[in-house]
């Protein structure tokens, strides 16, 4: 029922109105008494301005409760403006039929009392008897008849579109602000939503690449393979237990770029240069997981070359709550068209969901030299 929806405080609205209209010919009432003395309290008048009240009231809780709904939750203009018209057409009837009878003949002929008084006056000796004419008072002159909807019905019509307005403008109001509280809502899901479907996009490329490199270590060194494969259980638990989380230490943060870096140098040889200068102590600061490692795996799957030196330079510092981050690397000659990635495209996105502007990343994309610097701020 669209009724049910009536937030409490649009009710306490509208109850300290009609509190205040039913206390006002009390209170005006009261002033008058006060300040004149020859003033009598009488109780008629205001259950005279309190009966018009009750017809506006009801008027009110039919407009409010059954007619208002229609246009500000069901949307259904024609039928709120057809049933309005009704209403007001009704109510015109109404005002109508409740002013005092006019008759017609009042205003050329006296009452009957004073018509026999008349007959009975002394009449001239020679008037002849078709010159006796009676004398028309002046008062009971013939008028023109009062129009059928006269000053005081326009001014009842006025003020009930009046009451209509104010009760649509209030009731459209907190359905507005209904409607933009349900917004926020949608849209803090809808991030949530995002950021877990970026974060299970990230994972399994990132366990592709890992397990590619535990595969060539098997038939070369099954010792380092074994090594390798306990590096990646720490990482595979990190990912399990910290990935879904809205932040993790930056220690771990670190932790877990170092072991990446370390299982892939066993995939290359030393035309590789791989530098990597994280800071050992950092402070009890957060920060999204798994944001780093996308950067880190651009630079090995784009800027590894088997054929020349190649080289990735990582290097992470923290000044004022803030993390700088620098991501350096060469560029092959042929460009990885491995698929999987998350690319950056999803990972500036990933940054807007979680940031907004309070971020900043550039990426420099030079002949021969990648370079990504990020500056985000640590919780």
């Amino acid at each position: 029922m669209y009724w049910m929806k009536q937030s409490r405080q649009e009710n306490l609205i509208y109850l300290a109105v009609w509190v205040l209209l039913f206390a006002a010919p009390l209170l005006s009432l009261y002033v008058r008494t006060v300040s004149d003395a020859n003033e009598v309290f009488d109780w008629s008048e205001v259950f005279l301005v309190w009966r018009m009240f009750v017809i506006y009231l009801l008027l009110f809780l039919v407009h409010n409760f059954l007619l208002a709904p229609l246009l500000i939750h069901a949307h259904r203009r024609v039928m709120y403006f057809s049933i309005v018209t009704m209403v007001m057409a009704a109510f015109i009837v109404y005002q109508c039929s409740t002013k005092p009878h006019f008759n017609a003949h009042m205003g050329h002929r006296p009452p009957p009392h004073m018509e026999q008084e008349m007959k009975d006056r002394p009449h001239p000796p020679f008037a002849d008897k078709h010159d006796r004419r009676e004398p028309r008072p002046r008062e009971f002159r013939r008028q023109s008849p009062p129009p059928i909807v006269g000053e005081r019905d326009i001014l009842s019509i006025v003020v009930l579109l009046l009451m209509f307005g104010a009760n649509l403008g209030i009731k459209g109001y907190f359905r507005s602000r209904e409607d933009r509280k349900r917004l926020v809502e949608l849209e803090h899901q809808n991030l949530e939503q995002q950021l877990e479907y970026l974060r299970y996009q990230i994972n399994p490329h990132f366990f592709m690449n890992t397990l590619n490199n535990i595969h060539a270590l098997v038939d070369i060194d099954p010792q380092k393979a074994q090594e390798t494969i306990v590096e990646l259980s720490r990482m595979m638990r990190f990912v399990l237990y910290e990935g879904d989380k809205k932040g993790v230490p930056l220690s771990k943060e670190m932790d877990f770029i170092r072991t990446y870096v370390k299982l892939m140098q066993l995939r290359y040889t030393d035309k590789v240069i791989i530098t990597l200068d994280l800071p050992t102590e950092v402070p009890d600061r957060t920060l999204p997981p798994l944001l780093l490692i996308s950067f880190v795996e651009n630079a090995f799957k784009h800027g590894v070359s088997y054929l020349h030196e190649s080289f990735i330079e990582i290097k992470a510092t923290v000044e004022d709550d803030h993390l700088h981050f620098i991501c350096r690397n060469s560029k092959a000659e042929t460009p990885n068209k491995e698929k999987g990635g998350v690319g950056l495209a999803n990972v500036r996105k990933r940054l807007n969901l979680l940031y907004d502007r309070a971020y900043s990343l550039r990426i420099c994309d030079d002949a021969d030299i990648y370079t990504v610097e990020l500056n985000i701020p640590l919780t």
